[in-house]
């Protein structure tokens, strides 16, 4: 192979790998973290109060095994809270079995109990939703939900509490 060719490629290759640094940049930040929000503890006090597994979802912007929380079949009256700071976040009311093996939600509780930001991680755009008070990660919003929304809350339970009414 010629020099030309090679120095052509790697010129390519190089070009190629810098122009994709700002989008995985962005795929590996969690949005909802750079944000300003009421709750806020250093990593250290987090890794205390919370679980690995809590820790890894609501921190990390990690994502539980499907059909491996209990919240997923929980049928009872109550409200799902915010399992790192407690903030309320669900109703029982609002709950549906979607069947994707994560609890689901057509809607919120109130309107300030979650934000949203936009989500790259997997090289397209994805709605995640976070705990408006402390900015906890705990899952993202489909589109092919129920009425009346249309909407699809897929949250990790393991980024939540029941506290039965």
């Amino acid at each position: 192979m010629s020099e030309s060719v090679i120095k052509r490629r790697t010129f390519l290759g190089s070009t190629g790998l810098l122009a994709s640094l700002p989008l995985l940049n962005a795929c590996g930040a969690t949005p909802a973290q750079a944000k300003s929000f009421p709750i806020t503890k250093t990593e250290a006090q987090w890794r205390r109060k919370l679980t690995k597994s809590e820790f890894y979802v609501l921190r990390q912007a990690g994502t539980e095994r499907p059909y491996s929380s209990p919240l997923d079949k929980e049928k009872r009256e109550g409200t799902f809270v915010c399992a790192g700071c407690g903030n309320r976040l669900y109703s029982s009311a609002h709950k549906y079995d979607s069947g994707t093996g994560w609890p689901s939600f057509y809607k919120a509780i109130d309107s300030g109990a979650v934000g949203t930001s936009t989500d790259y991680k997997i090289g397209y755009p994805r709605t995640e939703v976070h705990c408006a008070d402390c900015g906890g990660h705990l899952g993202h919003i489909f589109g092919d939900g129920p009425r009346p929304t249309g909407k699809r809350h897929c949250i990790n339970g393991v980024a939540m509490d029941f506290i039965p009414a």
